[in-house]
């Protein structure tokens, strides 16, 4: 009968110690994640009705991967395509438009990788074709 009172002693602290060590676990198995900077090339789509680019249109963006690093360096840069869609421009003046990451989303979320591009967005200054030169 004493063994059983010797378990159910201290039991705050007991109940602290616990809670300690999951917090030390979980800050232990998130500061494995970090981030990979790659750089790919930018597909940016053109208005055709006669705008024209003034400014100077992207060819490449950056993409963030952030995941467990034991895991983020085996994926291949190659197979995250990146689009811009300025198409449906109808007007000249700035224009911006968000970067489309095209990739296999079942294959990133099942091992928890994040993808982001960097900028988020482009921004390009469109004139009529009509030019002053």
């Amino acid at each position: 009968m004493k063994q059983n009172y010797k378990f159910l002693s201290n039991w705050a602290v007991k109940i602290f110690s616990f809670i300690l060590a999951v917090l030390v676990v979980l800050l232990v198995e998130f500061s494995n994640i970090t981030g990979r900077t790659v750089t790919i090339p930018v597909s940016v789509l053109l208005p055709g009705n006669g705008l024209v680019p003034e400014s100077l249109v992207p060819e490449t963006v950056d993409v963030v991967i952030k995941g467990s690093e034991s895991i983020i360096y085996l994926v291949d840069p190659s197979e995250i395509k990146a689009y811009a869609d300025f198409s449906g421009v109808e007007e000249a003046g700035i224009t911006r438009v968000p970067v489309v990451l095209d990739f296999d989303e079942d294959v990133y979320s099942k091992d928890s990788i994040a993808v982001k591009a960097d900028p988020s967005s482009l921004r390009i200054l469109f004139s009529t074709g009509g030019g002053n030169g």
